[in-house]
Parts: C-alpha cells; structure tokens; sequence
C-alpha cells in the first residue's frame, strides 16, 4: 500500500517578491528643517533613512479623477501597492519643480502639461522622512507608463482613491492636504 503524500502548489502569494532595483543615483539630503546637507546614494538615503525632498505630482482628468498607478514589484518601497500621485525622489541639487516634470514624463509620459505647485507637507512614517512638494496638474491624454516603475495605471474618482487600501501612506498624505487646502474637491 503506497503512502499517501500531501503535495503543496505554491500560489503567488508563497513566492518570494523579486529583488528590489535600487537605482544609483545622487539623492539631495537634508536636515530636519529642509535645508540641503549633502548627498548621498539612494540605496545610503533608504539604509539610513536619511530626510530627503520628493515630488508628488496628481494627475487629474477632466472628470476629476485620479490617475492611480500599481507600483511594480521590484520597486524597493512598498512593492506592487498603488500609487495616487507620481513622483519620486529628488537628485542632488536638482529643483524640486524640475524633478517632478521629470518623473512625470518618466512614469507616465506626460510632458508639455502646465504643473501647478500646491503645497509642502512632511512625511514621516514607517523610516521614511520626506519633504514633499505637491503639485497637481491636469491631463486627458495618453498615457506611456514607465515599464521598470509602473505595472498598471488607471482612472478613479477622489473618494474611492482615497478609500483605496493599497494605496501607499506618502501619496494619501500628498492628496488628503491638497483636499484640505483646496486644490482637490472634497469627495463625496
């Protein structure tokens, strides 16, 4: 009589994520206040959780919805959640204005759109401490999505954007101040 032997199929969810791509870039430090201090590496910036600027840019269409992003899974923070705004850290002595039309046309090919700058607001959550520049602009066209950054982009109204568990905790801070300081409408 043969043994019987139980036989477990990994699902996706038992696999490892892959390993994360830390790009080797300069990232603009600085202290507490937001004042520049030096540089340093991204894979230095995200060991010691150094402050550094980011850029949040929400892209909003003429229906006034969101355009949410699926992070890939090889992003070194917070793999495969979703992102409500793009954006990304700022390089070594680079504006912050400059960054964000960069990452912009980056993530999702956007260029040429007038970006409106809204806000500051700090964040400072889970070993990450950022000073983040907001800005909002508005969009209707094409998207060309970024295939190392972004695996999926789509349109969601304000509310269910926000409501969106996935969502990473820095971009739901960039939008929650932009609907508290006006430059969003206020979800239903």
């Amino acid at each position: 009589m043969a043994k019987e032997r139980a036989v477990t199929v990994p699902t996706p969810f038992d696999q490892a994520l892959p390993a994360p791509r830390i790009a080797d870039e300069s990232i603009q430090l600085v202290d507490a206040r937001n004042r520049p201090c030096g540089s340093a590496s991204r894979a230095l910036m995200r060991r010691f959780h150094f402050w550094h600027r980011a850029t949040y840019v929400v892209v909003r269409n003429a229906r006034g919805e969101l355009c949410v992003q699926r992070r890939t899974l090889t992003k070194e923070v917070f793999p495969g959640a979703l992102d409500l705004a793009a954006g990304g850290v700022v390089g070594a002595g680079e504006a912050v204005h400059v960054a964000a039309r960069r990452e912009l046309a980056e993530e999702l090919g956007i260029r040429g759109v007038p970006l409106h700058h809204a806000l500051e607001f700090m964040h400072d959550q889970g070993g990450n401490h950022i000073f983040g520049s907001a800005f909002v602009v508005d969009y209707d066209g094409p998207l060309i999505l970024q295939a190392e950054e972004v695996a999926e982009a789509f349109w969601a109204p304000l509310g269910q954007a926000l409501a969106m568990a996935e969502a990473t905790p820095d971009t739901r801070q960039a939008v929650e101040a932009l609907v508290r300081e006006g430059w969003l409408a206020a979800p239903e």
